[in-house]
């Protein structure tokens, strides 16, 4: 009975490794389209503060301005407020590929003065960004003649940031699917070599603890270092492409990257350890013929 049980374990060791390196590369194509996801949402993220916003002056009362300044950077919508003056205005001017020269036409700077800031990602919509302009008017609408930014931008960043969105939902549903159904199948397949050892331990008199206890400590052994494996290639792999795309870099999000390594990990482990100890209480449950 020794010998078998021995002989059992050492068959199974190859299924343990063939696992290992299965579940690794279904966690490995996990980590890299979350990693693609975290990159597009924080990407889009940036375009959307990236819009300036112009309250543009009708006072050149320097107190009023500084008050008007100090009650828009103290909104929880906005950062980077700034007060621009004419010659400011007129680098943003040309900044933006305008190189009119006005000192052949006119004797004066026409360009207004403004106080311009930037709107967190969350407010970078339609109905916000109309809400913080009434907003901002109904205080100091003496003091403002209008406030503009580029809303035919924001409209088309955001119907396209709602449809990739939804692409990349369904496509992380699936992609849920798949990794939950392809892990489950290798364990299954790897604790399909053990179902004679499992069966023996439970003819000799061992319980169900006895027996599902090593194998689920195991599992979750085993889902360490596939999750080990895959967090190091993806590593890897993120190294180079920013290599190869520096600006991937610029945008790298360090908590969430992490927080995609842990559900790699809780994922690696979780379902190891599930589908491990689902099969175990199979097998005791089947009759000896039904194991053949």
């Amino acid at each position: 009975m020794s010998q078998f049980g021995k002989a059992s374990s050492k068959r199974s060791k190859p299924s343990y490794i063939y696992s290992i390196v299965g579940v690794a590369l279904v966690l490995l194509i996990m980590g890299i389209l979350g990693w693609i996801f975290l990159n597009f949402n924080f990407a889009g993220n940036s375009f959307k503060e990236d819009i300036r916003i112009s309250a543009y002056l009708r006072t050149t009362n320097r107190d009023t301005i500084n008050m008007i300044q100090q009650y828009i950077s103290k909104q929880p919508y906005a950062k980077n407020v700034a007060y621009i003056n004419k010659e400011g205005a007129k680098a943003i001017w040309s900044k933006e590929g305008n190189n009119e020269d006005w000192a052949k036409i006119l004797d004066y700077n026409p360009l207004p003065e403004s106080v311009d800031f930037y709107a967190r990602s969350i407010y970078v919509n339609q109905d916000s960004l109309t809400k913080i302009s009434d907003d901002i008017l109904s205080k100091w609408g003496g003091q403002l003649d209008q406030i503009t930014y580029p809303k035919l931008l924001v409209n088309n960043l955001n119907e396209r940031a709602s449809r990739l969105g939804l692409i990349f939902i369904v496509v992380a549903v699936v992609l849920c699917t798949i990794v939950i159904v392809s892990i489950d199948n290798t364990i299954r397949l790897a604790m399909f070599s053990n179902r004679f050892l499992i069966k023996t331990m439970q003819m000799v008199g061992a319980t169900r603890g006895f027996i599902a206890r090593p194998m689920d400590f195991r599992a979750v052994l085993n889902g360490l270092i596939s999750a080990g494996i895959a967090i190091f290639l993806l590593f890897i792999l993120i190294q180079w492409a920013e290599r190869q795309f520096p600006a991937l870099a610029t945008i790298r999000d360090t908590k969430l990257t992490l927080i995609l390594i842990i559900g790699m990990v809780v994922v690696g482990v979780g379902i190891s350890l599930f589908s491990t100890h689902r099969s175990v209480i199979k097998y005791l449950k089947m009759s000896l013929d039904d194991l053949y």
